[in-house]
Formats: structure tokens, C-alpha cells, sequence
């Protein structure tokens, strides 16, 4: 199998058809078609469907590309090492919201500051979405909310969180479950980690029968807390950077409050950008980046 015939099949995947990659590559269409032929011909499986002038991955091009992505970054992780040229191109971060919100402007400007020649491209998600992101290539490194369970991925332990129930003002203090008995939570869609913590503290495998009202962005929840609408659980960072919340804080025992956010990657396929923040990470100075060594 011919790795520029690998490096021309991603193309025409990058860019949805043959015309595209051609003028991507600076060759002609023809020689785009006979190259993904020759390829089809020495794997002996169809790679795409065509449907007259467009083409969709066939499932063995789907397989076949997840490689081809691989064997392209080490081969681009190779080149950066031996060269020593510093990291460059798109950078593609995930990250939970509380982590982008509270913890993340410092270090990514000093990433910027740093490499100036990476593209961050950020992207906010549930831990699960962001997990599965990493997994399927779709993002290169993601801070999540806890270890993943995925062999595949490699993690590194990076901000210590606290997590607490907050209620409205007017709320007596919450101490236990049952002092949430029912009042409404608001909560992140499924997939979101400090949900299943949520869950955990009320000792229940999922909430439902329980009233939830489902958002996905920490102003709407502590608006609607603050409002008298229900109770959330959030971390302890994201209410410092909201000092206005007229919220009370509520706190739960260590067990399920204590959490450490992981930066995630796949294992074996550190792209040098990867590496260069994973480095930032751990050199920074611990107590300005709350890192979760300190």
C-alpha cells in the first residue's frame, strides 16, 4: 500500500470529491481517479460509493481512513522531531465549558504567546462527547472531567475542582439528599460527568422520575437557580468567575466533590502541538494554573 496514494485518498475525503483534492494537491482529476483506483485495486474492497458525481465513504473506507489519519500524523510527528521545527498547523482542543470559562484563558494565551504558527481550534461538549471526539480523530486533545475509559486514550491529570449543590438564596441550607426531595434539577444534557456525580450524591442510577431541566450553558443554570427554579450541581471555579450569582453554595462530601479535569489524547499519536501544551501544562507555574499537582 503506497503512502502517497494513502495521503491522496485523505484528501479527497478532506475535501468531498476528486475536483477538490485535485486542486488541493495542484494535479489533475484524472490522476486523483487513478490513484484512488490503484488503491481500491490493492486493498480489493470498494473504498467509496459513487452516486454519479459525488462520493461516500464505504464502510471499509471508513476503517481505512482512521488509518491513513494515523499513519499521516506520525509520519507529520516524525518529520517535526527530526527537524526540530516547532509545532505548527490546527490544533483541534475540546474542552467542558466550566474548564474553558475558568480555567483555560491563561493557558491557552500563553500557549499562543508561545506558537504563534498554531491554529486553536476550541470545541465545548459534554465529557462523553468529548471523549468520543478524541477517540474517532475528530479533536486531537481534550480536557475532560474525569479519567477516560478508553484504553486508547492517555491522560495527565491537570486542575483539581471542587463541586457543589447551589439553590437559590431563599433556599434552606442543603446538607443531604433528601433536602433536594422534590425540587427540579438542572442539569447538562447526558454525557455530562458532574451529572452522573449528581447522581451519585442522590444515590440514584439515573434521575429518572425526577423534574430536570436540561441546558448547556452554566449562565442559563445559575440564572435559573438564582431564580428559584431548582438546585445544580457545578464547580466551585466557574461561580469565581461569576461573582454576581446571588446563589447559595452548598457543599457535598469530598467523595463526590473532589475531581481532577484529565488532558486527553490518543495513546501513540501525540501530534507535536499535543505535546507542546501537555508541556506548557506541566512546567507552568502550579499555583497561577491551579494545576492539579499542586
Amino acid at each position: 500500500m503506497n503512502f502517497a496514494d494513502l495521503q491522496i485518498f485523505k484528501a479527497v475525503v478532506d475535501e468531498g470529491g476528486i475536483v477538490k483534492a485535485a486542486q488541493k494537491l495542484h494535479r489533475v482529476p484524472s490522476n486523483i481517479t487513478t490513484r484512488i483506483k490503484q488503491l481500491e485495486s490493492t486493498v480489493g474492497i470498494p473504498l467509496f460509493h459513487r452516486d454519479r458525481q459525488r462520493l461516500h465513504l464505504s464502510p471499509s473506507g471508513e476503517l481505512l481512513l482512521g488509518y491513513a489519519e494515523r499513519l499521516i500524523g506520525l509520519s507529520e510527528e516524525a518529520r517535526n522531531a527530526l527537524t526540530g521545527t516547532t509545532p505548527r498547523g490546527v490544533l483541534k482542543l475540546g474542552a467542558l465549558e466550566s474548564t474553558t470559562a475558568s480555567r483555560l484563558p491563561e493557558l491557552l494565551a500563553a500557549f499562543h504567546r508561545r506558537y504563534p504558527d498554531v491554529q486553536l481550534e476550541l470545541t465545548t461538549g459534554t465529557n462523553d462527547e468529548l471523549v468520543a471526539g478524541v477517540s474517532a480523530r475528530r479533536l486531537d486533545a481534550a480536557f475532560i472531567a474525569e479519567p477516560p475509559p478508553i484504553r486508547e486514550l492517555s491522560h495527565l491529570p491537570v486542575f483539581r475542582e471542587r463541586l457543589m449543590i447551589i439553590s437559590s438564596l431563599d433556599h434552606p441550607p442543603i446538607t443531604k439528599p433528601r433536602d433536594v426531595d422534590g425540587l427540579t434539577l438542572i442539569a447538562f444534557p447526558q454525557g455530562c460527568a458532574y451529572r452522573r456525580v449528581l447522581q451519585r450524591w442522590l444515590k440514584r442510577d439515573s434521575l429518572a422520575g425526577m423534574r430536570v431541566l436540561e441546558f448547556s450553558s452554566y449562565h442559563a443554570i445559575i440564572a435559573c437557580v438564582a431564580a428559584g427554579a431548582g438546585i445544580a450541581l457545578m464547580p466551585e471555579a466557574v461561580l469565581e468567575t461569576m461573582p454576581q450569582a446571588r446563589v447559595r453554595r452548598n457543599r457535598i462530601p469530598d467523595a463526590q466533590a473532589r475531581i481532577i479535569t484529565p488532558l486527553v489524547w490518543r495513546d501513540g499519536e501525540i501530534s507535536p502541538a499535543v505535546l507542546a501544551l501537555r508541556d506548557l501544562v506541566s512546567k507552568s507555574a502550579a499555583g497561577k494554573l491551579k494545576l492539579a499537582k499542586a
